[in-house]
């Protein structure tokens, strides 16, 4: 484990820094930074049409089922416990560093997710899509490079497998520390609670994840914004903090042990892509379900994903965090949130709006890391791997909720490391692609019609 770590450090400080960075500018500047450019047209185009029945062309899923499926994924523990985590050991800093990964990398996640409609295929077994890296590779680069796609999808399968394990412990994390419940009981009820929607597969995934994630988010946003307001007079100050911290470290101040530069942006980094998957190539799997007329407008729904996650919901939980104090605390992950929460709302609330927004959220990006990793287990060895994999699945949870937090955090960023450097390298390499799906769809009358419908 503890070459694992080094290796993981190492890989988190400079080198991932350079690829995202770099490849992220790449496609900015070669789509004249098309994430600000186009940015109310995004918006209109997505959030604006969030709630319209009426779909185009093939998929498994509706836009609005794709997109609730993805931030069941991006909406979730990344926004509670990642949070917890970048602010509890990165220091106040750390939100900066978030900010940057989300900006500079959500152009990379529309180019992932254009490229999955593009090559995704029509599984003849069970007629749904199937989409993503492995598909991208073989159908994009040739079939030559499958030994990649097979690579990539291990490290997937390995990922979001421990992934579950990651969601299960700050479950029952939070769980124990709200109401002193065992966390073997929580990993029990979690795994069956979660056996029983994953037998379904992503069209029931889909429609429970439509229904949840919306109400939840909104729900956590109105605790948090009403912190915020409570405390309206100290947010200077903090953004004052998080600018002046974010370029020198932070020394340790009460109980808070201090951070170096590089800890900071590594763990700003991290658990921003974590939080909002920019460039981790993991989106395009359930995007590519998706009903759609053009691969371009699919990708859209991807920078809307990384504002909502990272720039809306990311933020407020950082700030929540720093205008109450709870950051020096000693607290990490979860636990830090909760705490933060419970500090800065009047009476039981704060702790019921984290416990429950835990609850949700925890249980739909199990769900969905569960389908990622059953997607790179049938890309490796077939459908006849799903039944077992679930049942596989679901004893992981148990024992997750049980592990120890910064182990099974440590284990999973090792895997996010190799797949995100892996994914973002071939995205360089197909930027082509996705500068002509571009072109084409903002050229097309589909971009004329949609200009004609905003304006009406």
């Amino acid at each position: 484990m503890d070459l694992i770590m080094d290796f993981t450090n190492w890989m988190w400080g400079w080198p991932l820094i350079i690829i995202i960075v770099g490849v992220s500018m790449v496609y900015s500047i070669g789509l004249g930074f098309f994430q600000f450019s186009k940015f109310g047209f995004i918006m209109k185009n997505t959030f604006g049409k969030i709630f319209t029945k009426e779909t185009k062309g093939e998929g498994t899923l509706t836009p609005f089922q794709a997109v609730s499926s993805a931030l069941a994924g991006t909406l979730g523990m990344g926004n509670i416990a990642g949070v917890g985590i970048a602010v509890g050991v990165g220091g106040p800093g750390a939100l900066f560093w978030m900010w940057v990964v989300a900006f500079v990398a959500a152009v990379a996640k529309y180019a992932e997710i254009a490229l999955g409609i593009k090559y995704r295929e029509k599984d003849p077994e069970t007629g749904e899509y199937r989409g993503g890296f492995m598909y991208m590779v073989t159908n994009g680069l040739g079939k030559n490079w499958k030994w990649l796609a097979l690579v990539w999808s291990f490290l997937l399968f390995a990922q979001f497998t421990i992934s579950g394990a990651v969601q299960s412990n700050s479950l029952a994390d939070v769980m124990r520390s709200s109401f002193d419940l065992s966390p073997l009981v929580v990993g029990i009820i979690t795994a069956v609670l979660t056996g029983i929607v994953m037998l379904g597969g992503i069209k029931r995934i889909g429609k429970l994840a439509e229904k949840v994630v919306p109400t939840m988010a909104i729900i956590y946003f109105l605790g948090a914004f009403i912190i915020l307001v409570l405390n309206l007079g100290q947010l200077p100050g903090v953004f004052n903090l998080i600018f002046t911290s974010a370029f020198s470290g932070m020394a340790p101040v009460g109980g808070f042990v201090g951070s170096t530069f590089m800890l900071m942006i590594r763990q700003g980094f991290a658990r921003g892509v974590y939080s909002n998957e920019a460039g981790m190539g993991t989106s395009p799997i359930v995007h590519s379900t998706a009903t759609t007329d053009h691969p371009a407008r699919q990708g859209m729904w991807g920078i809307f994903e990384v504002f909502i996650d990272t720039i809306v919901v990311c933020s407020i939980t950082g700030l929540v965090i720093l205008v109450t104090g709870e950051w020096q605390s000693g607290e990490i992950g979860a636990s830090l949130t909760a705490t933060a929460f419970r500090t800065g709302l009047p009476g039981n609330f704060g702790h019921l709006v984290v416990t429950f927004a835990t609850l949700f959220f925890a249980y739909t990006t199990i769900l969905l890391a569960g389908y990622y990793a059953e997607a790179g287990g049938q890309y490796c060895f077939g459908n006849k791997i799903s039944i077992p994999f679930r049942l596989l699945y679901v004893l992981i949870l148990v024992f997750g909720a049980v592990g120890g937090l910064q182990f099974i955090w440590g284990l999973f960023d090792f895997f996010m490391a190799l797949t995100v450097a892996i994914n973002l390298i071939v995205l360089l390499f197909m930027f082509k692609d996705v500068r002509d799906l571009t072109k084409d769809f903002f050229t097309s009358g589909k971009y004329i019609d949609d200009k004609k419908d905003i304006s009406a």
